[in-house]
């Protein structure tokens, strides 16, 4: 049997660039993906995306907007560590943030599997409905990064660890 992936689209569409997520989300429904590859769009449901990790997968890719001083646009892979995410002390159940999902994952016996996040660089998390033009210009190869790690393949991307 395959390998189970999720792919999950997070962010904030009224934030601006933080809406990446979401937005690489609606590209990929036009997609030709593996059928074991689920992909859905959690916005800032983290509580939702937690639970629906309890059913299993082998991977996990998430999609979010990740601010590490790059040029705005700039597409990462950063393979993260969720022992240390889930070492966080709070929980916010109408939050996004990775640590909080990770903790109560953990708390609730889950396992994410190996966790890889398709990042972006934005430009403008301000108030607003909109990706800025780098980041729009960045979705098409964050598509191609997902299917490509769907497939079992690497995607030439700038690769970091958290």
């Amino acid at each position: 049997m395959r390998p189970r992936v999720l792919v999950a689209g997070i962010g904030n569409i009224f934030l601006g660039d933080d809406g990446f997520g979401v937005e690489v989300i609606k590209e990929l429904e036009g997609t030709d993906l593996p059928d074991w590859v689920q992909i859905a769009d959690y916005g800032i449901a983290g509580l939702h995306l937690a639970y629906d990790l309890l059913g299993g997968y082998d991977t996990t890719i998430l999609l979010d907007a990740t601010p590490h001083g790059r040029p705005p646009g700039t597409l990462s892979l950063i393979e993260a560590d969720t022992e240390d995410l889930a070492a966080s002390a709070s929980i916010d159940a109408h939050g996004m943030q990775p640590e909080a999902v990770f903790r109560l994952l953990r708390l609730l016996g889950g396992d994410a599997g190996r966790v890889l996040i398709v990042g972006c660089e934005p430009a403008c998390v301000d108030e607003g409905i909109g990706l800025s033009p780098e980041v729009t210009a960045a979705v098409p190869a964050a598509v191609r990064a997902v299917t490509e790690l769907a497939w079992g393949t690497s995607p030439r991307l700038e690769t970091t660890e958290v």
